[in-house]
């Protein structure tokens, strides 16, 4: 949700603003704005739309001046518009706000009643007022803003600038992500590293409550009871470089592409080509001592746990269950003790993700979770972290991400098989084997992008998409439906194949496409009788599978694309590849905004 960044340091100001907005851009947003102070005065510019409408803003009337803050908006209260577009400000103060003041009704009426006039439908005002109040009365511009602090309920992130104040900013964050960058004579903040990637590598994560003084030569956190505190600063290895398209038309298009390199960096990371086994680092968990582990993620990273379900349940013979994050509290599920709470999150910044984390920690549960950014509140939360090495997925929809995560999660699935004592080391390496052919099998897949574009032409005259699949696939139906609806905003849904006959062939005629995942095997028979079901209510079967899936059934579909034949274990992850690209070929056809799909944001930290 939204972007921040905040400069104070000695250039003009404005062009940097835009290239951290920028930056943030693959977070979603519908307006953007930025202010800055020119001699003692706040300044700022904002526009409804894409920020090629504010950067043209910016040609016909600049701004100036060395200390300023910026803000992407995906609007939460207070419809999309310039009016309600960050920053906001008063002749004093200037804001830029992430997540959501809970009580600002209360604080707005509270403030109305003391002549405060608001000008907005934003909860973000409040903010504003609040701050010029304490002002107001004599208070410091750091003690204002710890007194308003005390006074907001919610999840946010904030950074505030102050008329006459060309050396201060101030930052706060509560419930949403907040990074502070040091730079030569320079501060910054930014909603992650990523927005201050080319301006320094030097990175503190402000901690839950803080908020931070920022000036030209340093920073002062100060934790939620005001007192002066100490935070880590790191080197990151983000760089501006990461996030080019290159070649690409779309970011997405560029990350699709990238996974058999991303995936391989991740089974590098876990699997020992030489002793065929997995080698996770030390995690401090005794795998083969846990009664029941709990998987917990949103949107496409919950498809991921119902994957791995099936791995775990089927090799390591390990009890599972699977929740979505955004519910899984809210049922109050007893924990058994010794359990292991297993959260999976690409930007580790997830709010409902993060809830449900902090639930199962009350509940004594053992919390892993897996991330693709370490540094985020997720992975500091837990009590040990596996980590994606997916760089950084800008496109909205999760591309690289999820499959990145299914392969930590094969690697986990098999280190806890082998803990538990239900695989030999024969299997084992078998196993291990064929993960690392992954990436390989992958780049195969990518060639069929051409023949994926012709059946995309089919699709994207639908009203209606079903995918249907079995076993460890089925969750891949599901993600396909997922990611089809994201950037196409055709309608899709997912089913289980066997569930086929129990409504969804109702749906079923000429006009409605069904993509069917189904490698040989085991299950495959079952799917040749669905296929054959489908096609005889006129449906046109896109049948996805390998050389000898497609002998059995592929006369009976409308297109086919084939896949390498692999072991079953693997199959969800290369059955992944072919799902994205017809939804991001369909969606390109379409002519909608396949990296920013509208209503959509990258990491969803408001519940």
């Amino acid at each position: 949700m939204c972007g921040i960044i905040g400069i104070i340091g000695t250039a003009p100001v404005a062009p940097l603003l835009i290239d951290g907005l920028k930056r943030l851009e693959y977070r979603g947003y519908d307006s953007a704005g930025i202010a800055t102070l020119q001699n003692g005065a706040i300044d700022r510019r904002r526009a409804e739309g894409k920020l090629f409408n504010l950067a043209n803003l910016l040609e016909t009337q600049p701004v100036e001046g060395t200390i300023g803050i910026g803000h992407t908006r995906w609007a939460t209260h207070g419809r999309p518009s310039e009016t309600n577009a960050h920053p906001h400000a008063n002749e004093r103060v200037a804001v830029v706000h992430n997540g959501i003041i809970e009580n600002f009704k209360e604080l707005r009426a509270e403030l109305e009643a003391e002549g405060h006039a608001f000008e907005t439908e934003t909860d973000t005002e409040v903010v504003v007022h609040l701050v010029r109040d304490f002002l107001e009365k004599q208070m410091s511009p750091q003690e204002a803003v710890a007194a308003s602090l005390k006074r907001l309920e919610g999840a946010f992130a904030l950074a505030i600038i102050f008329a006459g104040r060309h050396d201060l900013m101030i930052g706060a964050r509560r419930g949403s992500p907040l990074a502070v960058g040091y730079g030569d004579g320079e501060m910054y903040v930014g909603s992650d590293a990523l927005a201050l990637a080319p301006l320094t590598d030097r990175i503190c994560y402000l901690e839950e409550g803080d908020w931070v003084e920022l000036t030209r030569d340093g920073a002062q956190v100060h934790d939620a009871q005001d007192h002066q505190v100490t935070r880590e600063v790191k080197q990151t290895a983000l760089s501006g470089a990461m996030i080019g398209k290159g070649e690409y038309r779309h970011f997405m298009q560029k990350e699709i592409f990238e996974q058999p390199a991303v995936i391989g960096d991740t089974l590098h990371s876990f699997v020992d080509p030489l002793s065929g086994s997995v080698q996770l680092p030390d995690l401090h968990i005794d795998l083969s001592a846990i009664p029941r582990i709990t998987i917990s993620a949103c949107g496409t990273a919950s498809f991921a746990g119902l994957v791995a379900k099936y791995w775990f349940e089927q090799i390591a013979r390990q009890p599972v269950e699977v929740d979505i994050a955004s519910e899984f509290r809210y049922r109050e599920a007893p924990m058994p003790d010794g359990g292991l709470s297993l959260f999976i999150s690409q930007s580790g910044e997830t709010i409902d993700t993060l809830e449900a984390l902090r639930y199962t920690k009350r509940c004594g549960q053992t919390v892993l979770s897996l991330v693709n950014v370490p540094e985020s509140a997720i992975a500091r939360e837990s009590d040990a972290v596996l980590q994606t090495l997916a760089g950084p997925e800008i496109g909205v929809a999760s591309t690289k991400a999820f499959t990145t995560q299914l392969t930590v999660l094969a690697c986990l699935a098999l280190a806890t098989a082998r803990a538990r004592g239900t695989i030999d080391a024969a299997r084992e390496a078998a196993l291990s084997q064929a993960l690392l052919e992954v990436p390989t099998r992958a780049a195969e897949v990518l060639n069929h992008d051409s023949a994926i574009r012709a059946i995309s032409v089919d699709v994207m005259e639908a009203r209606d998409v079903l995918y249907l699949a079995r076993g460890a696939l089925y969750p891949i139906a599901l993600e396909g439906a997922l990611k089809l609806k994201e950037i196409s905003y055709i309608h899709a849904e997912g089913y289980a194949a066997g569930e086929m006959k129990h409504g969804p062939i109702a749906l079923i005629d000429e006009d409605v496409p069904i993509v069917v995942c189904a490698p040989s095997g085991p299950l495959f028979e079952k799917s040749a009788a669905n296929v054959q079901e489908v096609v005889a209510r006129g449906g046109k079967v896109i049948l996805i599978s390998d050389a000898e899936g497609l002998a059995q059934a592929g006369d009976q579909a409308a297109h086919v694309v084939e896949l390498p034949a692999v072991d079953p274990f693997v199959a969800p992850i290369l059955y992944t590849l072919p799902v994205q690209l017809l939804a991001y070929h369909t969606a390109v056809l379409k002519g909608t905004d396949v990296d920013q799909p509208r209503n959509l944001a990258k990491a969803v930290t408001v519940e």
